[in-house]
């Protein structure tokens, strides 16, 4: 039964209860209301009724009850129908909060898991910022030497850029004397080298004079031998003729 429907037959009670205190039976008839409602009472918790109580079931039957009364009746299943329905419900919102209680005590020591879980996330989100934090100050150590050191390097650029340039001056200035340096060297060279042809030819006609003269000259002692050897010829029998 609904919440309408009860509300509707409370409230129905209560106008016909005020309603019989206008009517001129009113109290006989409320004394028999008040009967028959116990009356009901008793037929709903006893046990199944016997022949000898069969007279006061038909007098109690619908059948022979006036508007009234059965009302009254009618409105009194209804509160027994709604108290059953509320004993239901009361057995089913048992069941949900003892179900609601064993959830609460699973979700309380998930939350104590949790809770614990946290404490640990904790801890080590504390060892991370601790570990940033130094790692940060390493890092502006290093962004700091790194400053320093690009500074450093700045003039050590500048100065090496002037020497640099110096050097490349002084290389400029060696590479053109040393290119004139060359270039002399080639004239002499080739100067050199005239003088070795001159030389060489002067020296084949040396020694084609000195083969002629040496031509000569064996020509010659040819010539001188053999006149000798004729003149040794010519005088050797006269020695031999002496002697005998």
């Amino acid at each position: 039964m609904t919440n309408d429907t009860k509300g509707k037959s409370k409230g129905w009670l209560k106008s016909v209860l005020s309603n019989q205190n206008q009517i001129t039976q009113n109290n006989s008839e409320e004394n028999d209301a008040v009967q028959l409602i116990e009356e009901f009472s008793n037929m709903e918790d006893s046990t199944p009724p016997s022949s000898a109580d069969s007279s006061k079931k038909d007098i109690l039957s619908k059948e022979n009850q006036d508007k009234i009364s059965l009302d009254l009746i009618v409105s009194l299943e209804n509160v027994l129908n709604d108290r059953q329905i509320m004993l239901y419900k009361n057995e089913g919102l048992e069941d949900q909060l003892h179900t609601a209680n064993e959830t609460i005590s699973r979700l309380k020591h998930d939350l104590v898991k949790k809770e614990q879980l946290i404490q640990d996330k904790n801890k080590d989100i504390r060892v991370l910022e601790t570990n940033l934090t130094n790692k940060q100050m390493n890092y502006d150590q290093l962004l700091e030497d790194y400053k320093e050191y690009q500074n450093t390097s700045s003039n050590d650029f500048e100065k090496i850029s002037i020497q640099l340039e110096k050097e490349i001056n002084k290389y400029h200035m060696l590479k053109e004397e040393s290119t004139n340096i060359q270039y002399q060297n080639m004239l002499k060279i080739r100067e050199l080298e005239e003088k070795v042809r001159d030389l060489g030819i002067e020296n084949q006609n040396l020694e084609e004079q000195c083969a002629t003269i040496l031509d000569e000259k064996t020509e010659l002692m040819q010539t001188i031998n053999d006149f000798t050897e004729r003149m040794s010829f010519s005088f050797s029998p006269k020695k031999s003729i002496n002697k005998e």
